[in-house]
Protein backbone atom coordinates (compact mmCIF):
# COMPACT_ATOMS: atom_id res chain seq x y z
CA UNK A 1 0.00 0.00 0.00
CA UNK A 2 1.29 3.49 -0.78
CA UNK A 3 0.53 5.82 1.99
CA UNK A 4 0.19 9.84 1.46
CA UNK A 5 -0.34 12.30 4.16
CA UNK A 6 -2.82 14.64 3.70
CA UNK A 7 -2.89 18.15 5.21
CA UNK A 8 -5.15 17.55 8.01
CA UNK A 9 -2.34 16.21 10.33
CA UNK A 10 -2.39 12.64 11.38
CA UNK A 11 -4.97 12.08 8.21
CA UNK A 12 -3.65 9.71 5.35
CA UNK A 13 -4.66 8.87 2.10
CA UNK A 14 -4.18 5.24 1.56
CA UNK A 15 -3.52 3.80 -2.32
CA UNK A 16 -3.58 0.06 -2.74
CA UNK A 17 -0.94 -1.58 -4.87
CA UNK A 18 -3.30 -4.09 -6.83
CA UNK A 19 -1.86 -7.02 -8.70
CA UNK A 20 -4.18 -7.76 -11.67
CA UNK A 21 -4.20 -10.85 -14.00
CA UNK A 22 -7.07 -11.85 -16.55
CA UNK A 23 -9.65 -13.04 -13.80
CA UNK A 24 -9.28 -9.51 -12.58
CA UNK A 25 -7.52 -7.75 -9.11
CA UNK A 26 -6.52 -8.40 -5.80
CA UNK A 27 -5.45 -6.28 -3.82
CA UNK A 28 -4.80 -5.58 0.06
CA UNK A 29 -7.13 -3.20 1.90
CA UNK A 30 -5.68 -3.53 5.55
CA UNK A 31 -2.83 -4.40 7.09
CA UNK A 32 -1.94 -3.68 10.75
CA UNK A 33 2.13 -3.80 10.10
CA UNK A 34 1.89 -1.41 7.19
CA UNK A 35 0.31 0.92 9.43
CA UNK A 36 2.23 0.08 12.18
CA UNK A 37 5.47 1.04 10.29
CA UNK A 38 3.99 4.88 9.81
CA UNK A 39 3.68 5.32 13.36
CA UNK A 40 -0.46 5.11 12.63
CA UNK A 41 -2.09 3.28 15.36
CA UNK A 42 -5.14 2.05 14.55
CA UNK A 43 -7.14 -1.42 15.94
CA UNK A 44 -10.72 -2.04 13.70
CA UNK A 45 -13.34 -3.21 16.44
CA UNK A 46 -16.15 -2.12 14.10
CA UNK A 47 -17.22 -1.94 10.26
CA UNK A 48 -20.22 -0.11 9.34
CA UNK A 49 -21.73 -0.28 5.51
CA UNK A 50 -23.72 2.93 3.76
CA UNK A 51 -25.11 2.48 1.04
CA UNK A 52 -26.84 6.04 -0.95
CA UNK A 53 -29.45 5.85 -4.14
CA UNK A 54 -29.14 9.23 -5.27
CA UNK A 55 -25.51 11.06 -6.43
CA UNK A 56 -25.40 14.32 -4.26
CA UNK A 57 -26.21 12.99 -1.38
CA UNK A 58 -24.21 14.43 1.64
CA UNK A 59 -23.91 12.14 5.21
CA UNK A 60 -21.77 14.01 7.77
CA UNK A 61 -19.82 15.58 9.58
CA UNK A 62 -19.53 13.36 12.99
CA UNK A 63 -17.23 12.22 15.23
CA UNK A 64 -16.78 10.68 18.02
CA UNK A 65 -15.34 12.33 21.64
CA UNK A 66 -13.89 11.24 24.79
CA UNK A 67 -14.08 8.85 26.17
CA UNK A 68 -14.78 6.71 23.14
CA UNK A 69 -12.87 8.90 20.54
CA UNK A 70 -12.90 6.93 17.21
CA UNK A 71 -10.53 7.24 14.23
CA UNK A 72 -12.02 5.61 10.80
CA UNK A 73 -10.53 3.88 7.68
CA UNK A 74 -13.18 4.75 5.09
CA UNK A 75 -13.18 3.01 1.70
CA UNK A 76 -15.97 2.94 -1.53
CA UNK A 77 -16.97 -0.34 -2.16
CA UNK A 78 -19.35 0.52 -5.05
CA UNK A 79 -19.70 3.61 -7.73
CA UNK A 80 -17.81 7.28 -6.06
CA UNK A 81 -17.37 9.30 -2.85
CA UNK A 82 -16.10 12.65 -1.89
CA UNK A 83 -14.79 11.79 1.46
CA UNK A 84 -14.01 14.88 4.25
CA UNK A 85 -11.74 15.08 7.28
CA UNK A 86 -12.21 17.73 9.35
CA UNK A 87 -9.81 18.47 12.39
CA UNK A 88 -11.93 19.30 15.72
CA UNK A 89 -8.51 19.10 17.91
CA UNK A 90 -7.56 22.48 19.73
CA UNK A 91 -4.17 21.22 20.13
CA UNK A 92 -3.66 20.10 16.15
CA UNK A 93 -1.39 22.39 13.98
CA UNK A 94 -4.21 21.92 11.35
CA UNK A 95 -7.20 22.07 13.64
CA UNK A 96 -10.34 23.54 11.82
CA UNK A 97 -8.55 22.39 8.31
CA UNK A 98 -10.13 20.00 6.21
CA UNK A 99 -8.73 17.92 3.47
CA UNK A 100 -10.62 15.55 1.26
CA UNK A 101 -10.44 12.10 -1.29
CA UNK A 102 -11.99 10.98 -4.45
CA UNK A 103 -12.86 7.20 -3.31
CA UNK A 104 -13.79 4.80 -6.03
CA UNK A 105 -14.65 1.37 -5.93
CA UNK A 106 -12.17 1.52 -9.15
CA UNK A 107 -9.42 3.34 -7.46
CA UNK A 108 -9.47 1.26 -4.30
CA UNK A 109 -8.25 4.48 -2.43
CA UNK A 110 -9.22 4.68 1.04
CA UNK A 111 -8.77 8.01 3.40
CA UNK A 112 -7.80 7.45 7.19
CA UNK A 113 -9.79 9.76 9.28
CA UNK A 114 -7.34 9.64 12.82
CA UNK A 115 -9.55 10.46 16.27
CA UNK A 116 -10.95 13.96 17.29
CA UNK A 117 -11.58 14.67 13.67
CA UNK A 118 -15.27 15.03 11.80
CA UNK A 119 -16.42 13.18 8.95
CA UNK A 120 -18.40 13.36 5.90
CA UNK A 121 -18.88 12.43 2.20
CA UNK A 122 -21.03 13.24 -1.27
CA UNK A 123 -22.09 10.76 -3.52
CA UNK A 124 -20.57 11.61 -6.91
CA UNK A 125 -22.33 8.69 -8.43
CA UNK A 126 -26.03 6.76 -7.81
CA UNK A 127 -25.77 3.97 -5.71
CA UNK A 128 -22.45 4.14 -4.22
CA UNK A 129 -21.39 1.82 -0.59
CA UNK A 130 -19.28 2.66 1.51
CA UNK A 131 -17.19 0.39 3.90
CA UNK A 132 -15.33 2.08 6.86
CA UNK A 133 -13.58 0.18 9.92
CA UNK A 134 -13.55 1.81 12.82
CA UNK A 135 -11.21 1.78 16.05
CA UNK A 136 -14.18 2.39 19.14
CA UNK A 137 -18.13 0.81 19.06
CA UNK A 138 -20.41 2.97 18.08
CA UNK A 139 -21.41 5.32 21.50
CA UNK A 140 -24.17 7.67 20.82
CA UNK A 141 -23.68 9.42 23.76
CA UNK A 142 -20.43 10.83 22.24
CA UNK A 143 -21.40 11.47 19.14
CA UNK A 144 -21.17 15.02 17.99
CA UNK A 145 -22.44 17.01 14.62
CA UNK A 146 -21.47 19.88 12.33
CA UNK A 147 -23.10 21.38 9.47
CA UNK A 148 -21.74 20.02 6.01
CA UNK A 149 -22.37 24.19 4.64
CA UNK A 150 -20.84 25.73 7.56
CA UNK A 151 -19.42 28.76 5.53
CA UNK A 152 -17.18 29.13 9.13
CA UNK A 153 -15.20 25.70 7.31
CA UNK A 154 -15.87 26.52 4.06
CA UNK A 155 -16.06 22.67 2.86
CA UNK A 156 -16.04 22.45 -1.26
CA UNK A 157 -18.66 19.81 -2.19
CA UNK A 158 -18.33 19.12 -5.41
CA UNK A 159 -22.16 18.64 -6.18
CA UNK A 160 -25.26 20.25 -5.59
CA UNK A 161 -27.11 18.43 -2.44
CA UNK A 162 -29.74 16.19 -3.12
CA UNK A 163 -30.31 14.33 -0.43
CA UNK A 164 -29.35 14.82 3.34
CA UNK A 165 -31.18 13.89 6.63
CA UNK A 166 -32.73 15.95 8.82
CA UNK A 167 -29.79 15.66 11.77
CA UNK A 168 -27.29 16.78 9.17
CA UNK A 169 -28.97 19.47 8.10
CA UNK A 170 -30.34 20.88 11.22
CA UNK A 171 -26.54 20.88 12.74
CA UNK A 172 -26.50 24.89 14.33
CA UNK A 173 -23.65 26.82 12.79
CA UNK A 174 -20.52 27.28 14.90
CA UNK A 175 -20.18 30.08 17.25
CA UNK A 176 -17.33 31.09 19.49
CA UNK A 177 -16.79 28.24 22.32
CA UNK A 178 -13.42 27.17 24.53
CA UNK A 179 -14.66 23.74 23.90
CA UNK A 180 -15.26 22.54 20.55
CA UNK A 181 -16.27 19.10 22.45
CA UNK A 182 -18.89 20.31 24.53
CA UNK A 183 -22.35 20.20 23.26
CA UNK A 184 -25.17 22.93 23.74
CA UNK A 185 -26.82 22.81 26.95
CA UNK A 186 -30.12 22.82 24.86
CA UNK A 187 -29.94 21.23 22.38
CA UNK A 188 -8.76 12.28 -6.77
CA UNK A 189 -6.55 12.10 -3.69
CA UNK A 190 -7.59 15.72 -4.33
CA UNK A 191 -7.06 17.97 -1.11
CA UNK A 192 -8.25 21.52 0.67
CA UNK A 193 -8.41 23.59 2.99
CA UNK A 194 -10.03 26.09 5.10
CA UNK A 195 -7.97 28.45 7.26
CA UNK A 196 -11.56 29.47 9.44
CA UNK A 197 -10.94 28.38 12.96
CA UNK A 198 -14.82 28.15 14.47
CA UNK A 199 -15.88 26.21 17.39
CA UNK A 200 -18.50 24.36 18.84
CA UNK A 201 -20.68 21.21 17.80
CA UNK A 202 -23.87 19.50 18.70
CA UNK A 203 -24.78 16.07 20.57
CA UNK A 204 -25.65 13.56 17.44
CA UNK A 205 -27.95 10.59 18.25
CA UNK A 206 -27.36 8.66 14.42
CA UNK A 207 -24.76 7.56 12.28
CA UNK A 208 -23.28 7.85 8.86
Amino acid sequence: MLFIQATVAGAWIVDPSPLRDDRGRFMRAWCSREFEERGIHFLPVQANMQFSHRLGTVRGLHLQVAPALEAKLVRCTRGAIFDVALDQRPESSSYCEWCSAELTAENGRMLYVPEGCAHGFQSLEDNSEVLYLTSAFYAPESCRGLRFDDPAFGIQWPLAVSSISDQDRKWPLTTASPNPAVPSPTSNSSMSISTSRPTNMRTKEGSL
